[in-house]
């Protein structure tokens, strides 16, 4: 950098590149654009969740001379989306394995005929035993998908787990499910193709990995790599849901313009994205932890399971990110990890925010609550006695490297929220409502009838405010006094930015930047400007790097014929991983104009601008590219899975306050407060905005978005019944960073943008248990949950489940 420029914008917020072209209405989405002779393409799906397709029927009424049908039998290359098991098909042939697989395409320039058109293909199926569960899958029901119904498995083993039972103090066990989330990106799916024999095929599309849909297709079509090009539109959100779907989406389209000779526009509605794209993989969590007497961590022995529904697609992914984070920000020298993802006949289940670690913390900090109250420790105290600290080792063996200051990151969230204070008072308040014991409990114990035997705690136990033990029956029946009651409680968790182990080396990313005539500096990235901010934060990061003014720096679309692959725009590795390479690649440009003495050391934005111009015209184009290189001292074995999990961690405590009507058994966050160390921030208001925005989608999937099933199929596929919170559902969110620099992060910097996802579920919970003195261990934890749980203590003596 310039030591002599004022130009520091690391550390500003700086305005969204796009911001202008968005308000104005000048930035174009998919469906913005369109082509002479252009039509309009559907999908024909499946209706059962398993079965042989017997026949296909084109009932009368419809002149379908005038359409474009493809099928199975029309593909010209490979009949399934690569990835990474290669197992799901573009069209269905003779088997379904889902509602709502593809079966056949249509197209037709009049997209309301094309729509009457679909209604009237009829689609006959010999339906087979179908299996809807994560339970059923393990239990083997039917067996659909291999030998076994697994897709991926995962062992992660340190220590000896087996050898710690003997000498804890307690062995306490829970189980945590987690339910489907839908992304509801504000875009839905869309694409235009245009494709022929002698051009190739082209992609406009709303995407997050344009060079995950450009592989896809090259096997689709068998075509050389030169003959396939995907081009990002602005695309609306995408949050996971559109890292590897548009794949599928855009398949179908340019198989229609193959066979039709014409350009094709596919757009989803709001029903069909719904019904038919992926969601965040449902899962279920076993733990059994080993403790001492002064409540240090002996043994951890985790069960991890996720529902992959019908095809493989980025199961492994998800199961390994859900794997490596199960055991969280705590020491534990004996710590086993068994996980797997299973098939179900449910359309497939894929990438959403956190892709793995939502679900796997959300048990863990559960299971951290339940354990403190076997030792009678309050819950911080108990995990003060186990973060992990600078020099330990993580689940995976990883030595922690860097400084790690999880006590001080707790010590400030308590501070902005009188987290004690309001833990008293809320404790005594809702104890005014009676102290009775529960029915079943003869000691006048707390818990659902759950005993203590031998160092044992079963899954049913409950106890109240930092130990101390009450019954939610007296609780419950002095609710004339108040309906509403109050809680506060915390979780403490990490997040690995960029991909798990050796992902990252596999991956390969090239970044290039490239100075221009006019003086300024292009970025060539794959990277996509999602809304969270690609383009802004690069263009600060090479401006940062070079010393000039930002606004020189430009951001290229992405395309594939003019940007190398940087890689996927997923797992928090844009700015760290990806930002990094624009940093290098610009600063490849700034050393072959001073070595040119085109440019001295030190200089103004003018006289860089000046450089660039002098070697273009002299020289000619003047390009630098990055490619990734591991950092130092990092190492990971894949077969063992044990090692350096990930290049750094972001390290957090948020703390959820919330209120509890025990009328209407609504649960209601009132101040949330996020406290996060991410490195160094690179643009203040965005970096906000990121944990903001995703607390807010993690309190959807705590207190409001149950995807309900009916024989595989999500039937509340509409934003009238799939209810998301609303303002007046979201608390004040009040966003806090530490900051300690990442030394191979740009700037400092490393991820953030998963993050706020994964702490905001067990938060709200341990809060909501705080309150009601009752545990709940799923999410969503919707109202009727609250009322058949909490209704029973009525004084008829009724029980709730366990």
């Amino acid at each position: 950098m310039n030591p002599n420029s004022n130009n520091h914008p690391i550390g500003k917020s700086a305005p969204r590149k796009e911001g202008r072209k968005k308000v104005t209405g000048q930035a174009l989405y998919v469906d913005d654009i369109s082509f002479p002779e252009m039509l309009h393409g559907t999908t024909v799906r499946s209706p059962v969740a398993r079965g042989r397709v017997t026949k296909i029927l084109f009932e009368d009424g419809i002149p379908w001379s005038e359409f474009t049908i493809v099928t199975a039998q029309d593909i010209p290359g490979e009949n399934y989306v690569a990835l990474i098991l290669n197992d799901q098909p573009y069209l269905a042939g003779e088997v379904v394995n889902h509602p709502e697989e593809p079966l056949l395409l249509l197209a037709h320039p009049d997209k309301y005929l094309l729509e009457e058109a679909r209604r009237h293909v009829r689609i006959e199926v010999e339906e087979l035993p179908p299996v809807y569960t994560l339970e059923d899958s393990v239990n083997k029901k039917e067996i659909i998908w291999g030998d076994d119904n697994v897709f991926k498995s995962f062992l992660v083993d340190k220590g000896n787990v087996e050898g710690a039972w003997a000498n804890a103090a307690f062995i306490v066990e829970g189980e945590y499910h987690t339910g489907a989330q839908e992304q509801l990106y504000i875009e839905n799916n869309g694409v235009i193709a245009i494709a022929n024999k002698a051009e190739g095929v082209t992609v406009w599309g709303s995407m997050q990995c344009p060079y995950y849909v450009h592989k896809a297709l090259v096997k689709l079509f068998a075509l050389p790599e030169e003959k396939i090009r995907v081009i990002q539109t602005e695309t609306g959100g995408g949050f996971g849901g559109k890292e590897e779907y548009p794949s599928m989406i855009a398949g179908h389209a340019a198989l229609l313009s193959w066979k039709s000779g014409k350009p094709v526009k596919m757009i989803y509605d709001r029903a069909e994205d719904m019904v038919a794209t992926t969601k965040r993989h449902p899962s279920r969590t076993r733990h059994k932890t080993a403790v001492s007497k002064d409540g240090k961590l002996l043994a951890m022995d985790i069960e991890f399971i996720i529902d992959g529904g019908a095809y493989c697609t980025l199961s492994p992914v998800v199961l390994s990110r859900g794997t490596i984070h199960a055991a969280g920000p705590y020491y534990c020298p004996n710590v086993r990890i068994r996980s797997s993802a299973v098939a179900t006949n449910v359309p497939p289940h894929g990438a959403f925010r956190g892709f793995g670690a939502p679900q796997s913390i959300f048990a863990l900090e559960r299971q951290m609550d339940k354990v403190a109250k076997t030792l009678g420790l309050s819950p911080d105290e108990f995990r003060r006695r186990n973060f992990v600290h600078e020099g330990e080792t993580t689940a995976t063996s990883q030595v922690i490297r860097e400084k790690v200051d999880m006590d001080g990151l707790l010590n400030r969230a308590f501070e902005l929220t009188a987290y004690h204070e309001k833990r008293q008072r809320y404790a005594r308040e809702n104890s005014a409502w009676g102290s009775s014991p529960i029915p079943g409990s003869p000691d006048g114990q707390p818990g659902w009838g759950g005993t203590v035997r031998e160092g044992v705690v079963s899954q049913e136990q409950s106890a109240g405010a930092d130990g101390e033990r009450r019954s939610p029956r007296g609780v419950l029946e002095g609710r004339s006094k108040s309906r509403i009651r109050k809680g506060i409680g915390f979780a403490s968790f990490m997040h690995g930015a960029g991909f798990t182990g050796s992902g990252e080396v596999y991956l390969q990313s090239v970044v290039g930047a490239e100075a221009t005539a006019a003086g300024r500096v292009r970025i060539l990235a794959a990277s996509t400007e999602i809304g969270q901010g690609t383009n802004t934060i690069f263009s600060q990061i090479a401006a940062e790097a070079l010393g000039v003014d930002d606004d020189l720096i430009e951001i290229l679309q992405p395309d594939t014929a003019n940007v190398p692959n940087s890689g996927p725009t997923v797992a928090s590795r844009t700015c760290m991983v990806v930002g990094k390479l624009v940093e290098s690649a610009v600063l490849g440009l700034k050393q072959t104009l001073i070595g040119s003495r085109l440019l001295q050391q030190n200089y103004t934005s003018a006289e860089f601008q000046e450089a660039c111009r002098e070697h273009v015209q002299t020289f000619g184009p003047l390009k630098a590219f990055s490619k990734y290189q591991p950092p130092p001292n990092v190492y990971w074995d894949d077969e063992k899975y044990q090692g350096d999990a990930y290049g750094a961690y972001a390290w957090a405590v948020y703390v959820a306050e919330v209120s509890v009507d025990m009328l209407t058994y609504e649960a209601h966050v009132d101040d949330f407060v996020a406290v996060q160390e991410v490195g160094r921030v690179i643009n203040p208001v965005l970096a906000a905005g990121q944990i903001e925005g995703g607390v807010a989608q993690a309190i959807g999937f705590t207190l409001f978005e149950n995807v309900v099933w009916q024989n595989g199929r999500m039937i509340n596929n509409q934003m009238t019944n799939y209810i998301i919170p609303t303002p007046a559902d979201i608390p004040p969110i009040r966003v806090y960073f530490e900051e300690n620099p990442y030394a191979y992060g740009p700037g400092g910097a490393k991820g953030i943008g998963e993050l706020p996802m994964d702490g905001a579920a067990p938060a709200i919970l341990n809060a909501i248990e705080n309150a009601t003195g009752v545990s709940f261990n799923h999410v969503p934890l919707m109202p009727e949950a609250l009322m058949e749980t909490l209704g029973n203590f009525d004084g008829s003596g009724g029980m709730p489940p366990s």
